[in-house]
């Protein structure tokens, strides 16, 4: 069952039929549209998509200890990054997202996974991502109520770059 939450231009809806898997490592067939580790990823990929002639078919997981400067070379070629939540936590991925999103410009699809809960959603949008797939014990209906978290934003975002009192 995926419990994906995808933000669009006209709200937050839940995804029924998305085509990305996760592989968190080299087992199993590869897919088309398959999320695969850093090394993985590059080691799979023609010498077209690494020299950045053609974008790729799969997409990058990044994990914790992974440097999102790993991937400014791909970042033109990629069309999906996710970034893994071993543990609610460990926030890790909260940085990486906000790096991706306003240092190195990425406007590709940007995804939470792994143990991503309803309280997350806001601050997880706060820092750039735009879909989320909640844990899978988890209720995605009640999961969405979570991106309606915060009515005032204080502080610079990626969603909202000036803090309140420049704002005003």
């Amino acid at each position: 069952m995926i419990n994906l939450i995808r933000l669009q231009q006209d709200g937050a809806q839940i995804i029924a039929d998305d085509p990305w898997q996760l592989m968190r490592n080299d087992e199993g067939p590869l897919v088309t549209k398959a999320i695969l580790p850093v090394q993985c990823w590059a080691q799979c990929q023609s010498d077209a998509v690494l020299q950045g002639r053609e974008v790729s078919s799969q997409g990058v997981l990044l994990q914790p200890d992974d440097e999102p400067e790993a991937l400014l070379d791909w970042l033109p070629v990629l069309p999906l990054i996710a970034i893994d939540f071993p543990s609610f936590r460990d926030g890790r991925g909260y940085s990486q997202a906000y790096l991706l999103r306003t240092r190195f410009g990425w406007q590709g699809e940007l995804r939470a996974v792994g143990d991503v809960l309803r309280d997350q959603l806001s601050h997880m949008r706060q820092c750039g991502f735009d879909s989320f797939a909640v844990r899978e014990d988890k209720s995605v209906e009640d999961a969405l109520k979570g991106l309606q978290g915060l009515s005032v934003l204080y502080g610079r975002s990626v969603i909202e770059p000036l803090p309140l009192f420049r704002r005003r």
